[in-house]
């Protein structure tokens, strides 16, 4: 790298996956892995290319007071807010609130029911909905925090 080029950026995200005891967990991760180029004639920007997989993007309107109890994601997904807030809590205790602009990925599928708890569980805050874009990825679970960089 040349004294005067500019440093890669680094966004950061939350993770939420599942150890191998089937026990879910939130991590703080960031994406890493940026190219400085351009697309067609336009001037070169920071791209992060994600491994490429079919995916399905479903838009969510959570109600205000809205709680959706213990369960897993249907399939590993991108969860981007983008408007109102919301909170996400693990099984091991690990409960983190998003707002508009920030995402997390999704990824506690294979989770263990252990007292009562499986997954993760989530729920509005304040007094408008969350609105949320998730791209489901159709690929299998990965068990180790961070793995997308």
């Amino acid at each position: 790298m040349t004294q005067n080029a500019p440093l890669a950026p680094q966004i950061a995200y939350w993770h939420l996956w599942t150890d191998v005891a089937g026990i879910s967990h939130q991590t703080r991760c960031a994406l890493t892995e940026f190219d400085l180029k351009g697309v067609g004639q336009a001037a070169p920007q920071w791209n992060n290319r994600q491994r490429r997989s079919e995916a399905s993007i479903v838009f969510t309107v959570q109600p205000v007071g809205w709680m959706g109890d213990w369960h897993e994601n249907p399939a590993p997904q991108w969860i981007v807010v983008l408007s109102g807030r919301w909170w996400i809590e693990s099984m091991d205790g690990t409960r983190i609130e998003q707002g508009p602009g920030e995402f997390s990925l999704g990824e506690d599928q294979g989770s263990a029911l252990t007292d009562g708890r499986q997954g993760h569980r989530s729920g509005t805050i304040g007094d408008v909905p969350a609105v949320l874009m998730t791209v489901q990825l159709h690929i299998s679970p990965d068990r180790l925090p961070c793995h997308f960089k």
